[in-house]
């Protein structure tokens, strides 16, 4: 070996045979090293980089699975084992894998030896049926698992390393065995049932009010939703927290008038990045033009005025009718605002402004209103006239106090409107049950947020306020009780039986809308999945084969097509 001297010549030095023929078998380890990690210190073979990789999981999975586990690897530190040279990595972590005894990875039951049926969680999220799980444990055979889609596998420690026969396994080597400590390698889709199951285990939980039980599921639901990525994190995060609002107590104080001006700007960005808004608003659109035919006065009542986004559209299907447009007037109800501002008389200004664009004869008329319950007909200034009343998803915020969609339903029918659109999500969020409200409210926001997932815009500021729109109100769901759950929704059945049954009869809302809606889906991405249903004249959106949102047309009861009025 060659090294430089201090004056710059080269000096030999000659070493013994069995000291040269070491160094060369180092040399000949060292070359395969990988050169970053060796920089660093750490000796890795770059072809065993993989499997160093899944090790690290593993060890850091154990160690981080329960807090009893800080307790055995200072107590492993302090003890008379051999420590193995950090800088030798891969023997190291063989090491440490082989002195922790790593505890069972749930303290619910493992979702493939669990029923899913009762909750059907394959066919919410898309996942394909997970098969059974057993396990056959034989002294001295090899055991097997009766799991066709991966393997289970299951890491034999140190302090239990002792087989039938006598022998030694090391840590590394995958054994079969029912009666030992074991750690879980799993997909993301088995992460998420077991997310699932998490979630529905701390309803339970909570019905039974067994909130040391509910508080100890809560932290296994954080460490799952963080291993979740897309859709399944979304709805893991969103329930974890009106969970945690339900167990602790946690009800911020709120102003109602600064909490509706708020979701109002939620539901505009909601609109603007999901179709069912849209579809909701075109599908009504398109009833109410048709009602209003051959009309020369017509006059719209929206429940919900909002932002006003519904009303241009329709403005300007007025303005395209043959023999030209009628005189127009609409009257919008909204909740009072916090800064007393008048929002209303500013958007009334703006659709005036449309209406001298597209000459269109336009009269616009504010309504403030704490409940849709404190109208009465005189208040809705109603004239000789063809009226069509409008409500998106406003209906079922009125089941939380007792008698108010009844009185609603009856100042309806007073002012014989010629039609009557309602548009509702296709749930049934009002059960008295907590569990069953629960149960059916994963269902239903998991595919809702399934369908929002992706997407050129995804992570923009408008999709994010999008999924905080949807996420409060999952928290009103599952969090709030009494007259502060407001979102109370239930399926078109059930709306319709309600709304007959105070004295209204369904209008078809025909093949037009139909059709149109279906092109309407084709600009949005995944369009494909979206699916379009009609079911006794109403239509349904939803996403793949479960429906979210349902709008249906009425009139009342005997009036065949309509009151007549001024033409």
């Amino acid at each position: 070996m060659e090294l430089m001297g201090n004056g710059g010549g080269r000096v030999n030095q000659e070493y013994p045979m069995g000291k040269r023929k070491t160094m060369a078998m180092e040399q000949d380890m060292d070359a395969g090293m990988d050169e970053l990690l060796a920089e660093l210190g750490y000796k890795v073979r770059s072809s065993s980089m993989a499997d160093l990789a899944q090790k690290l999981e593993l060890l850091d999975r154990a160690m981080g699975n329960s807090s009893a586990l800080d307790d055995i690897f200072l107590s492993h530190l302090a003890s008379d084992s051999v420590h193995y040279n950090p800088s030798d990595m891969s023997r190291w972590v063989d090491n440490m894998l082989s002195e922790l005894d790593a505890p069972p990875s749930a303290t619910f039951p493992s979702p493939s030896v669990v029923d899913l049926s009762p909750i059907n969680v394959s066919s919410w999220l898309g996942y394909p049926a997970q098969p059974s799980l057993s396990i056959q444990s034989d002294c001295g055979s090899d055991s097997h698992l009766g799991l066709e889609s991966r393997e289970w596998k299951r890491i034999r420690t140190a302090s239990s390393s002792a087989d039938c026969s006598g022998g030694l396994i090391r840590p590394s080597e995958v054994v079969y065995s029912s009666a030992m400590p074991m750690m879980m390698v799993e997909s993301d889709h088995e992460a998420g049932i077991r997310l699932v199951h998490a979630l529905v285990a701390c309803a339970e939980a909570i019905q039974e009010e067994n909130y040391k039980s509910a508080d100890a599921i809560m932290k296994q639901i954080t460490f799952l939703t963080s291993s979740q990525h897309g859709a399944m994190r979304k709805v893991g995060v969103y329930f974890a927290e009106a969970l945690g609002r339900r167990i602790y107590s946690l009800h911020p104080k709120q102003d109602h008038y600064l909490d509706s001006a708020f979701s109002d700007i939620l539901q505009m960005h909601f609109y603007e990045t999901c179709p069912y808004l849209k579809f909701a608003h075109f599908t009504a659109n398109q009833a109410i033009l048709e009602a209003f035919a051959g009309h020369r006065r017509v006059h719209v009542i929206d429940f919900g005025i909002k932002q006003g986004m519904q009303w241009p559209a329709l403005m300007q299907a007025l303005a395209l009718r043959p023999g030209g447009p009628p005189s127009f007037r609409l009257t919008g109800i909204a909740s009072p605002q916090s800064d007393n501002s008048d929002s209303l008389q500013k958007l009334g200004l703006k659709l005036a402004q449309l209406a001298r664009t597209i000459n269109v004869e336009f009269e616009f008329r504010g309504l403030v209103a704490n409940s849709l319950a404190d109208l009465e007909p005189y208040m809705l200034d109603v004239e000789p006239e063809v009226i069509a009343i409008n409500s998106v998803f406003e209906l079922h915020g009125l089941l939380a106090l007792p008698g108010a969609i009844e009185k609603v339903l009856d100042t309806v029918r007073s002012l014989r409107p010629r039609i009557v659109t309602t548009v509702e999500q296709e749930a049934n969020h009002n059960a008295d049950g907590f569990l069953e409200r629960f149960t059916e409210a994963l269902h239903y926001y998991s595919t809702l947020f399934d369908s929002m997932d992706g997407g050129s815009d995804e992570g923009s500021p408008e999709k994010l306020m999008s999924e905080v729109f949807v996420g409060r109100q999952i928290c009103n769901v599952v969090a709030c009780e009494g007259f502060e759950r407001t979102e109370r929704h239930e399926t078109l059945e059930q709306w319709m039986l309600r709304i007959r049954g105070a004295g209204f009869e369904s209008v078809n809302l025909g093949s037009n809308a139909f059709k149109q809606a279906s092109m309407l889906l084709a600009l949005f991405g995944r369009g494909d999945e979206y699916r379009i249903e009609e079911k006794e004249g109403c239509l349904t959106l939803g996403w793949n084969n479960r429906p979210l949102i349902a709008t249906s047309a009425w009139r009342v009861a005997g009036a065949g097509d309509g009151v007549e009025a001024a033409r």
